[in-house]
């Protein structure tokens, strides 16, 4: 397969309408359309639609990989759903950028690496979609991810001062592991980033906390909220609510901020090769003791096998002469099996004086058995080079 590109869109907030899915059909006669998705996936030639411009118009997600290496993630998001003050910071680099069209902002994460394992791209849409209700709760941390991903990418400065780095970098979600994985950033580099990050409080959204933000509300607040209910249909309105309801709680509590001194790009990068440098000194070291744990049940099992066999040497040497005989690979096989055996035995025994003699002997009686021969040397109990002793 010369190349493949994967091509995934979905709609979340509504389905899409017949004449939509009329539209999108005119752009790819064999995508797998549905009134949530649009798949397809392109062996030869290219995509003839804008994703960029499909987001705008229709989906609010989208997945693409291509097996050069380039990885891509749009969301769609309203934009007075998100924390358009918090987010210029984080946008550096091509790593990631947020347009703003009509009512929506356009976020989009693109990783372009060196293709390692094979990845059809089919798997990532489903663990990458909750990224959006994330974000739409105020949670930036997808957006340091991505600014992480631009220091890791060699796009920024080295002096360039990190953004302000989130609460909660310790205890990804489910959703933001998955986009560290699908845009390839480095694990290290983020527990490296994560040192200064505090953990996530509690939200402040218990049903006391809103039983009494909702008695506070005026009657005709009350009325506007059912009304809104009845009569309209917009999946977005709990989410708006909710969000409402946070930011008084927040506005309402008084709110300790820990002042931290943000990091340059060099510092981030510097630190995160300690990180790696220890972790692989530890891999080392525990590969190291389990190679030495498994040599030393190897060599109790084998002091055991070798004890079993005591005194059942003479019975051996006629196995192996009769195995031998038969001409056939297997019975070679085990015929060396017991020759080891056979030799480490009288090692232990302080016989390998007779083991040499009675292996001479058989490697004489059986010289003309190349296949054999091989075999032996092959298992270390033969010299290409020696001759065989004279009978």
């Amino acid at each position: 397969m010369s190349e493949y590109q994967y091509y995934e869109f979905r709609a979340i907030d509504r389905p899409l309408s017949k004449r939509e899915l009329t539209e999108l059909r005119a752009l790819s006669s064999r995508a797998q359309i549905t009134p949530v998705s649009f798949i397809n996936t392109y062996e030869w030639g290219n995509f003839k639609g804008n994703p960029r411009k499909l987001m705008e118009k229709y989906f609010d997600a989208f997945v693409y990989v291509a097996n050069w290496g380039t990885r891509q993630l749009m969301l769609r998001i309203p934009a007075h759903l998100c924390d358009l003050a918090g987010m210029p910071s984080y946008l550096s680099g091509s790593a990631v950028k947020v347009t703003q069209k009509n009512e929506n902002l356009i976020l989009q994460c693109l990783s372009e690496d060196d293709p390692e394992d094979w990845d059809s791209g089919e798997s990532w849409m489903a663990s990458l979609m909750p990224l959006r209700a994330e974000l739409m709760r105020g949670d930036l941390r997808c957006l340091y991810l991505a600014w992480l991903l631009a220091a890791q990418s060699g796009e920024l400065e080295n002096k360039e001062l990190e953004p302000a780095v989130p609460s909660g970098l310790h205890s990804l979600s489910a959703a933001l592991q998955s986009f560290a994985d699908f845009m390839r950033i480095d694990p290290d580099l983020i527990e490296a980033a994560a040192i200064e990050s505090s953990p996530l409080t509690e939200n402040a959204s218990s049903k006391g906390d809103l039983q009494a933000w909702i008695s506070a509300l005026s009657e005709s607040e009350k009325n506007a909220v059912l009304l809104e209910i009845l009569q309209e249909d917009n999946p977005l309105f709990r989410k708006e609510l909710l969000r409402r309801f946070h930011t008084d709680i927040a506005h309402g509590q008084e709110v300790k901020t820990q002042v931290r001194t943000l990091r340059t790009v060099e510092a981030l990068l510097s630190a995160t090769q300690g990180i790696t440098a220890e972790r692989q000194r530890t891999a080392t070291e525990r590969r190291v003791a389990e190679e030495a744990r498994k040599k030393q049940e190897e060599a109790a099992a084998r002091a055991k096998h070798l004890e079993r066999l005591q005194g059942r040497e003479l019975a051996l040497w006629h196995r192996v002469g009769d195995l031998v005989k038969t001409s056939k690979p297997r019975e070679y096989d085990l015929a060396i099996a017991i020759l080891a055996d056979l030799r480490d035995l009288a090692a232990l025994t302080g016989q390998t004086e007779e083991f040499t003699s009675r292996f001479g002997q058989l490697r004489q009686r059986y010289s003309t058995r190349p296949s054999f021969q091989q075999r032996l040397i092959k298992a270390g109990l033969g010299n290409a080079q020696a001759e065989l002793p004279m009978p």
